[in-house]
C-alpha cells in the first residue's frame, strides 16, 4: 500500500476513526498493530512472516542478553540478532548480486560457472525495518537503553505503518516510550499533521512524478547520448525528483504519525542549501546518517585513532552506505564519491582552519556542493556504468555529436522547479517549517493548502511507488 493511493486514503481514515473511539489504550495499540500488518500485507502477504521473525528474534535476544551474566553469552545473543537480521537482508537483497559477481569472478579465472537463476523478490522496506530492529538489540547490548517491558509496544514499534517501509529509521528509544501512555492528537496536531501529509503528497505526486520524472527518464532511459544541456537538466531533474519523492514520503509519514498523536524525527533539513558534504549529510536522510555514524563509523574507530584510521572508517561507512541503497556497484561508487568528498573536506578544513567564508563565499561553496552532489546522482540514477559514463561525458561536453533530447516543455518546468527548490532551501536553511508557519497568516496557509490539495487531485497520478521502496 502506498501513501499516494486512494486505498491508503480509505485505510488511513479508518485508522484515524478507530484511534479516536472511546476504547482502552491496549485495544487501540492492538488496532494499530493489526492495521500496520494489513498495510504491509497489502503489498505481499507472505512477507509479513519476515516482520514476525525479526520482531520475535530481536525481542527474545534482547531479553536474554540483558539477563546474561557472562560477556560471551551477551555477545552470543547480540550476534544471534545481527546474524538473523543481516541474513534475511543479505539473502533477499543481495543474493542475486552475490551470485552474479561470483560467476564473474570465476569467469576471470577461466572457470565457466553458471548458477541456477534465483527468483528472489525483494521485500519492500526490508532495509529500513532491519536497521530499526537491529538498533534495539545493539543499544541493549551496549547498555545505551533498557529492553522494552511490553512485547506489544515493541511489536508496534517494529511495524508502525508510517515509518515501516521507507523511514524515517526509528530507534526504539524514540517510539516505544510513546506507546506506554495514551496518545491522541490535539486539534492543532491533527491540522498540522494533515497539512504535512498534503505537502508530502504534493512533493511526490505533483513535483516528482508529474513534472520531474519525465525529464530524468528521457535522459537516463533513452537511447541517445545527451549533450551538456540535456545531461545537466536531466540530472538536475533527478536531483529534484529524488528529494521530492523521498522527502515527500518522510513528510507524509511524520504527518500521519502526528495525526495519531505520535512524534517522529525529521529526516530532511533543506539539504540543497548545504555548504560542504558533512553539512549535506546532516541534512539529507538524517536518520540513516545517524544510524551509520552510531553503529558503523564510531565502532570502526571514528576520529579517535589518528587520521589514517579516520579516513578508513569514513570511506568504509560511505561504501557500505552506498551498498545499503542497492545491490549494484553503481551505488557503491555513489557511496565512494561521498566518502571521497568527505575526506577531501576534512583535509581542506584542517588546511584552512582559520578561514571563515563571507556571505558570497558561503553561497558559492553551497552551489559548488550542490553541483558535486549532482555528479554523484548520476551513479545513483544510472542502471549501468556505461550509462553513467555517457551522461557524465555529456555533462562535461564530451558528446559533441549529441542530438537534443529534452523539448522546451520539459526544460522550462525543470528549471523553474529545481531553481525554486534550491532557492527555497536557502531561504529555509537556518529555519524550521514550524517557525515559518507560525508567522504566516492563517488565510495564506489555507490558500496554499487548498492549492496543493487541488494539484494532487488534478495530477491524477498512477500511484507510482516511492523510489526508496526499492531499498
Amino acid at each position: 500500500m502506498v501513501f499516494n493511493s486512494l486505498t491508503f486514503a480509505v485505510f488511513f481514515a479508518c485508522v484515524l476513526v478507530m484511534h479516536n473511539l472511546p476504547l482502552g489504550w491496549t485495544t487501540k495499540k492492538v488496532n494499530l498493530l493489526l492495521a500496520s500488518y494489513l498495510f504491509y500485507a497489502a503489498w505481499n502477504p507472505p512477507f509479513v512472516a519476515l516482520l514476525w521473525i525479526s520482531t520475535v528474534v530481536d525481542w527474545y535476544a534482547a531479553q536474554k542478553l540483558v539477563h546474561a551474566h557472562r560477556q560471551n553469552m551477551r555477545r552470543a545473543w547480540m550476534l544471534l540478532s545481527v546474524v538473523a537480521n543481516l541474513g534475511m537482508l543479505g539473502y533477499f537483497k543481495y543474493g542475486n548480486f552475490l551470485l552474479d559477481n561470483f560467476s564473474a569472478f570465476m569467469a576471470t579465472l577461466g572457470v565457466a560457472y553458471t548458477p541456477a537463476k534465483q527468483s528472489i523478490v525483494l521485500p519492500v522496506g526490508i532495509s529500513f525495518y532491519t536497521f530499526a530492529t537491529m538498533s534495539y538489540t545493539l543499544d541493549v547490548y551496549l547498555r545505551r537503553a533498557k529492553p522494552a517491558t511490553s512485547f506489544l509496544d515493541y511489536a508496534l514499534f517494529v511495524t508502525f505503518f508510517p515509518h515501516l517501509v521507507a523511514g524515517p529509521i526509528m530507534r526504539p528509544t524514540e517510539l516505544v516510550p510513546q506507546f506506554a501512555q495514551p496518545h491522541r492528537a490535539s486539534a492543532d496536531q491533527l491540522r498540522f499533521g494533515l497539512a504535512l501529509m498534503t505537502l508530502g503528497l504534493f512533493q511526490k505526486v505533483v513535483l516528482a512524478d508529474t513534472f520531474l520524472a519525465g525529464a530524468a527518464e528521457m535522459v537516463y532511459d533513452g537511447q541517445g547520448a545527451p549533450g551538456a544541456l540535456d545531461a545537466w537538466m536531466g540530472t538536475l531533474a533527478f536531483s529534484g525528483q529524488i528529494f521530492c519523492d523521498f522527502a515527500g514520503y518522510s513528510t507524509t509519514a511524520i504527518g500521519a504519525a502526528m495525526c495519531l498523536g505520535f512524534a517522529m524525527p525529521d529526516n530532511f533539513r533543506f539539504p540543497y542549501a548545504a555548504v560542504g558534504f558533512s553539512d549535506f549529510w546532516r541534512r539529507w536522510h538524517i536518520t540513516l546518517s545517524a544510524w551509520l555514524r552510531d553503529y558503523l563509523y564510531i565502532p570502526l574507530g571514528g576520529n579517535r585513532h589518528g587520521q589514517a584510521r579516520t579516513y578508513l572508517a569514513l570511506m568504509a561507512t560511505m561504501l557500505l552506505g552506498g551498498l545499503w541503497h542497492g545491490a549494484s556497484w553503481t551505488f557503491v561508487v555513489w557511496g565512494g564519491l561521498h566518502g571521497t568528498y568527505l575526506a577531501g573536506e576534512r583535509v581542506l578544513r584542517s588546511r584552512f582552519a582559520g578561514w571563515r567564508p563571507g556571505p558570497l563565499s558561503l553561497v558559492g561553496l553551497g552551489l559548488l556542493t550542490y553541483a558535486l552532489i549532482n555528479v554523484t546522482w548520476v551513479f545513483f540514477r544510472a542502471k549501468t556504468f556505461e550509462q553513467a559514463w555517457v551522461v557524465l561525458r555529456g555533462m562535461f561536453g564530451g558528446n559533441a555529436d549529441a542530438v537534443p533530447i529534452l523539448p522546451m516543455a520539459y526544460l522550462l518546468p525543470v528549471a523553474l522547479i529545481v531553481g525554486g527548490l534550491v532557492f527555497a532551501h536557502w531561504q529555509m536553511r537556518n529555519r524550521t517549517l514550524e517557525s515559518v508557519v507560525a508567522r504566516v497568516p492563517a488565510a495564506t496557509i489555507a490558500v496554499a493548502w487548498a492549492v496543493m490539495a487541488f494539484s494532487i487531485v488534478i495530477a491524477q497520478g498512477e500511484g507510482n511507488a516511492f523510489i526508496y521502496f526499492q531499498f
